[in-house]
């Protein structure tokens, strides 16, 4: 995990939005994390690179299936928030 990660689920949204943002190629502002995937215009190869990436800079093992139970950056966040604080404690 990056050292510098913060792990509150407001940090894990605001990340998720600047990542998605810049895959998508519009302001961080302008990803709603209360959205589908699909309304975002996420498809399965773009949340693969996201599932990659938020493995890399949380330090955590995360299954495909994740993305897709939590199908909107609020539950990701949510589900990696609970998912960082098991890992701690």
């Amino acid at each position: 995990m990056d050292n510098n990660s913060d792990t509150s689920r407001e940090a894990i949204v605001a990340w998720c939005q600047e990542y998605i943002a810049g895959l998508i190629d519009v302001e961080p502002a302008a990803v709603d994390p209360a959205a589908d995937f699909d309304r975002l215009g996420i498809d399965s190869a773009l949340a693969v690179s996201l599932l990659i990436e938020v493995e890399q800079r949380y330090g955590v093992d995360l299954a495909p299936e994740d993305l897709f139970d939590n199908p909107t950056l609020n539950a990701v966040a949510d589900h990696l928030h609970a998912h960082t604080q098991r890992t701690v404690a």
